[in-house]
Formats: structure tokens, sequence, C-alpha cells
């Protein structure tokens, strides 16, 4: 997506190792499940603004003018650009050819750049579906686009999708033709969406955790998402037909879904913000789960009394400067299904340098997402049956 010059470029380096997952130990052999763990990448570059914009873009339409571990397979999943954006190595085609998708709580398309695509990046992986002998193409057309000028189009084929060892027969992949310009440039090669299929572009494709379901490769229908930190040891994993027990730091508080609009919608029934000694009420909030958004962005009206309590300047493109010294503020709570959940303090700072730029943003929606400056603190384990989430702070 195009990227705003309203805002100074943030630079920051991360400092990340990459370790081996840690799987408990399996209790039950007849549940099927696959972890794929998430490592950070040193490289990454922070832009606040460019966050926001991919959150308008996503969600244009809405804007007002303890599990165990059989037949596990992992893939090392890396952050690099637009923020805390993660990204693993899928095998498509027989033979594989490997592809870096970003895993998206929030759209439901798998996607990727290919031979047909006439102005793909010269750095990205181009699927070759000549080159596989179980490809099977089909009429089926796709095209994706956003609020601020974004878009990718192709055509829709058939073929095996290996994730981590776990191969899905005859998944629906989409493969680009044309892109914009901002999926030119960096590692990615395509996105892996893991929302509801009621919001695929390709009418009648199944997402992958769909035929990861049907075809049997996972005999419950969820899967376990943590993000690693960077203050911590940047690592974390997604793990599907399961969750992993070691990651979660208490109790598991379960949360009803609204998927009517294809997202993991939740409710907070109360948020507050504020310092130690002075807290501002926020009311409810209804907001989506999603791994593909880098911060906590608040409706207009919210993120003005957030920004408030914590004494933060709006910047006037979606994101705040905030105090870089955090120690008088309290953590930014939300109270769900009974449950408290906290964005920390130190949290509550996306970028630190000579000024600072806060985690919470706006982006003109009627509702918030609660993206990976929420997520990273907490263990979301996915239901796609009920559906539902449990949520349990992390460790």
């Amino acid at each position: 997506m195009k990227l705003s010059a309203s805002i100074f470029a943030l630079l920051a380096v991360a400092t990340f190792s990459s370790v081996d997952a840690a799987p408990a130990v399996s209790t039950d052999p007849a549940v099927k499940t696959l972890t794929i763990p998430l490592t950070g990448n040193p490289s990454y570059q922070r832009n606040a603004t460019s966050a926001v914009l991919k959150a308008r873009g996503k969600y244009n339409r809405f804007i007002n003018s303890a599990s165990t571990f059989a037949n596990t397979g992992t893939v090392p999943m890396i952050d690099y650009l637009y923020d805390v954006e993660y990204y693993g190595t899928v095998k498509v085609g027989t033979p594989a050819q490997s592809l870096k998708l970003d895993f998206d709580t929030g759209s439901a398309d798998l996607w990727f750049a290919s031979t047909l695509c006439t102005n793909c990046g010269s750095t990205q992986t181009k699927f070759d579906s000549t080159k596989s002998s179980t490809y099977v193409s089909s009429t089926k057309t796709w095209s994706i686009s956003y609020g601020d000028g974004s878009s990718a189009s192709g055509v829709v084929g058939f073929d095996t999708v290996n994730l981590g060892g776990l191969s899905i027969t005859g998944q629906g992949i989409e493969l680009a033709k044309k892109e914009a310009t901002a999926f030119q440039t960096g590692p990615i090669d395509g996105l892996l969406g893991l929302a509801f299929d009621s919001i695929i572009t390709a009418t009648g494709v199944k997402t992958p955790v769909d035929n990861l379901i049907s075809q049997g490769l996972i005999t419950s229908p969820v899967f376990g998402v943590y993000l690693g930190k960077q203050t911590t040891d940047a690592v974390g994993e997604y793990v599907f037909g399961g969750y992993n027990s070691n990651h979660i730091n208490g109790t598991l508080t379960t949360v009803p879904v609204d998927n009517s609009d294809g997202f993991w919608s939740i409710t907070a029934s109360a948020a507050t913000a504020g310092t130690t000694t002075t807290t501002t009420s926020l009311g409810a909030i209804e907001g989506i789960l999603d791994t593909g958004t880098t911060l906590m962005i608040f409706t207009n009206t919210i993120a003005t009394k957030v920004a408030k309590a914590y004494g933060a300047t709006d910047n006037y493109d979606g994101t705040y400067t905030i105090k870089c010294d955090t120690s008088s503020f309290a953590p930014l709570t939300f109270t769900i299904n009974g449950a408290k959940f906290t964005i920390p303090p130190a949290d509550l700072i996306y970028y630190r340098g000579s000024t600072c730029i806060a985690s919470f943003a706006y982006a003109n929606l009627p509702f918030a997402i609660f993206g990976d400056a929420f997520l990273k603190s907490h263990y979301v384990i996915f239901n796609q049956a009920v559906p539902n989430v449990q949520i349990a702070l992390s460790k």
C-alpha cells in the first residue's frame, strides 16, 4: 500500500534471535496439530503512519466518509515492514515451491505473486503453476482493492499446500497477475488469511483452515496464536489444531465471537486508560482481533479520550506522539467477558527515539482493531466452529 509522507520516518533496529519451539509432550496421540513458530527480523523498519494506512485499507468498506503436538510442522515466522508483520514459508505445488506469506487473522484470502504477474516485485518469489504436477486451473478470478488505491488481482487455481508438514490437497490458491507498488517491495510474496471464508474475494473457495478441518489434518477446529516480544524472546508460533500451554500465563477466558462480517469480532464491556493517580473510563469497545494490524486502533472518539488520558499529542495522520517516560502510566485495561486484559505501560509506546510514538491510533473506523499491540501480551485460541476465542495472558 501507499505510504504517507506526513510524518517523519521512524527507524529502529530490533535485536531478535531465532529459537526452536518447545511444544508440550503429547498426551493424546489422536489429536493432530501444526505448530508454526515466529521469529523476529533484525532489519525491520518501523513506520506508524503506514501501519494506520494499512488498517484503513483493510477495513475501508466500514469507514464513514493445552494442546498436544502430533504430526506437527514448524515454520519460522519473521516480522518485517508495517511494524510487527509476521510471515512464514509455505510450500505450494509438486515439487514444492517455497513462498513467504503473511499470516493474517484479519483477512481470508490465500494469494501470492506468480509467473503470470506483469508487475510483481523483482525480489518476490513467483509461483510457477506450469512446474507443479498437482496444479489444477479454473476460470475463477479474484481481485482485492484497498482504500488507499492499492490492489492485487489474478486467477484462481487449486494445488497442494504444505503448512509445516501437513499437506492440504486441492487448496484454492490465488495467483496474482497484477499487484500495486506497495506489494512489490520487501520480502513478502503474498498472504495467508485466517478470517472466515465469507470474505474471500474468490467465491466458493475454502480457506486453508477450512480444509485442514474437512480433510482431517487437524482434529480440533482451533488454532492458537502466540506473538513474541522484542523485549523477551521475540519468537512466537501458530498452532493449528490446538494450542501450546507453555505460553499461557493464568486462566483462559472464553469470549463469544461475532463473525457476521467475516472477522473475529469481540466486545470489551469496559476499558480504562490513564495514570497511576487518574484513570479515564472509555466505555464498551467492539473490535476485531487482527494479527495483521500492528497498532491498537480505536474509533476516533475513543482514541481522543485515550490520548488525553496519557497526555499524547495528535499527529493528525492517525498516530500520536506520547511521553517516552511511562513510569506514571497505568496499563490500558480491557474488561472482556468478566476478565481484565491489559496493554502494559511499556507497550503503549510503539517507537522510542528523541520523541516517542504511541502504539494506539485511529483510522476513521466505526470499530476498534485489537492489533499486535494488544495481542503480543496475550495468548489467543481461535475456535472457528463455535465460533469463539479463548484469551489469557501470555508468558
